[in-house]
């Protein structure tokens, strides 16, 4: 069986370790491929690898470094299909979903060509007599990701670029769950001219991960994963001294208000709660229905169009399905007790997706999507991130309650409303607690040129991801201040003992 290597110093790498993970192919739950758990000293020789080629590389000018990526970049575009059809088969999603994938990592790297630009700086003359002053947005050094199974493309794409574009060199720690696709992004950033040593990939698990969170030589580490997790990383990494960004769980909850176009929010729904499998930290799994006609009508409506979903194959041939499976068989149980939590505690489930079969993948990971109605705040499934095809609604009596509970939740990621009022649109995106808001939009994910990231306990540390909040955050500014004496030195200088002002 095909084993997954490290990729260091620009160089494929088998690992010595005994201690292996399967990867499986989750429409037919079946190992595919293998990847090697890397030693600890694996994991020390990606790190030194980046930091001997920090010092070359972070003197390298951004033009040259923008130049890199945008060859980068057309190599993605390039190679798009067969990157697409990897992602299905080790994650699942179907074909369509792994594009826009790559399309939304895509946009970070043209993002980060803009580099010259993001990193300049300011400057300011005659801050007093014969005084300038000139700030450098500097490089930090080597830099981490650890990130999750559900975007293997696209969340490592948040990070690197701007952290080369930059000028720091990068150890990229996938999932062990679909880990394929790192090496090929390392190999296609190699063919765009990237010089060896700045970017290294080390697969592994926890025990990768701790040496990446206290080695002395990485000096900031990103990573998005469940909120406990990102919790641990933020709490370990900081304690090292480093400069973390960690992005946690989700709970994104949506207001329907009785005025809303029913057609426009019932699709919106559907796509936002179901596509990916639920497997989205912005998905959508909670809708408020202000008032219970507008309840009704929803429930049944929904109703009516998950009847028409056709869930199966990330990979077909003809007519692509709405749904692929989830990641593995052990998800595929914690999501169905998670529904059979929702039972016992007197949601109604309209729609059940357990025990789903798919002709052909009778072994496959498949959830049917999965709708309850009568939900309520103390249950489980409203508190908790499910993280699959599950959307509960929960009925209010109006909109201050709505935005009560969206505000109390302890997650704050995504919020969405949907209404043609424009008062109460506006009102809500000044008043709800979350960190990326959508109006009649159920997927609020900011495009790269602004940040990403959530509020309350759906993030740990100061900085979001892309964005300003990127180059900001692999960056670290030097504010220089200088005098130049006159050719001609005057006669007298005399000593100051005090606070220099620029009077």
């Amino acid at each position: 069986m095909e084993q997954i290597k490290n990729f260091i110093g620009g160089q494929l790498i088998d690992s010595k370790s005994n201690r292996t993970s399967s990867v499986f192919n989750p429409a037919i739950g079946q190992a595919i491929r293998q990847v090697a758990l890397s030693t600890a000293d694996e994991t020390k020789h990606a790190i030194e690898s980046a930091h001997l080629a920090f010092n070359e590389w972070s003197k390298t000018s951004p033009l040259k470094r923008a130049r890199i990526l945008f060859r980068f970049k057309s190599l993605l575009e390039e190679n798009r299909d067969r990157l697409a059809r990897l992602i299905s088969e080790e994650h699942g999603k179907i074909y369509s979903d792994a594009i826009g994938e790559l399309t939304r990592g895509l946009e970070v790297v043209e993002f980060a060509c803009g580099i010259p630009h993001l990193q300049k700086g300011e400057h300011s003359a005659n801050v007093g007599s014969g005084v300038d002053s000139h700030s450098l947005m500097q490089p930090l050094g080597v830099c981490v990701g650890i990130t999750p199974f559900n975007f293997p493309a696209m969340v490592p794409m948040w990070m690197f670029p701007l952290a080369l574009a930059t000028g720091n060199t990068f150890v990229l720690k996938p999932s062990e769950k679909d880990p394929s696709l790192s090496i090929e992004l390392a190999k296609l950033l190699q063919q765009a001219g990237l010089p060896d040593g700045i970017f290294n990939v080390v697969q592994g698990d926890k025990e990768t991960v701790d040496i990446l969170l206290t080695d002395p030589r990485v000096q900031a580490v990103s990573f998005v994963g469940s909120t406990p997790v990102a919790e641990y990383v933020y709490a370990t990494a900081s304690a090292h001294g480093k400069r973390c960004q960690a992005l946690g769980g989700a709970k994104n909850h949506s207001i329907l208000m009785p005025d809303a176009d029913m057609d426009m929010a019932v699709n919106a729904i559907v796509g936002a709660a179901f596509g990916a499998a639920g497997e989205r930290c912005m998905a959508l799994s909670v809708v408020l229905a202000v008032g219970d006609e507008i309840a009704d009508q929803l429930v049944e409506r929904l109703q009516q169009h998950i009847g028409q979903m056709s869930v199966g194959s990330g990979i077909t041939e003809g007519k692509e399905n709405d749904m692929g499976p989830v990641i593995s068989e052990q998800h595929k149980a914690k999501i169905c007790d998670y529904i059979r939590s929702g039972v016992d505690q007197g949601a109604r489930l309209l729609v059940d997706g357990r025990g789903y079969q798919v002709a052909g993948h009778e072994r496959g990971y498949f959830v049917g999507p999965t709708l309850f109605d009568y939900v309520t705040p103390d249950m489980k499934i409203y508190k908790e991130e499910i993280f699959g095809p599950v959307l509960v609604i929960v009925r209010v009596p109006d909109y201050g309650t709505a935005l009560q509970l969206v505000n109390h939740h302890e997650y704050g990621n995504g919020a969405a409303i949907f209404t043609r009022d424009g008062e109460v649109a506006r009102q809500f995106g000044e008043d709800v607690q979350s960190g990326m808001v959508g109006i009649n939009i159920p997927i609020p994910v900011p495009m790269a040129f602004h940040s990403f990231g959530g509020w309350k306990r759906s993030i740990f540390g100061p900085l979001n991801v892309h964005g300003n909040d990127g180059v900001r955050f692999y960056t670290r500014m030097k504010t220089i201040t200088s005098r130049w004496p006159a050719s001609v030195r005057l006669e007298h200088h005399d000593s100051h003992f005090v606070m220099p002002t620029m009077e």
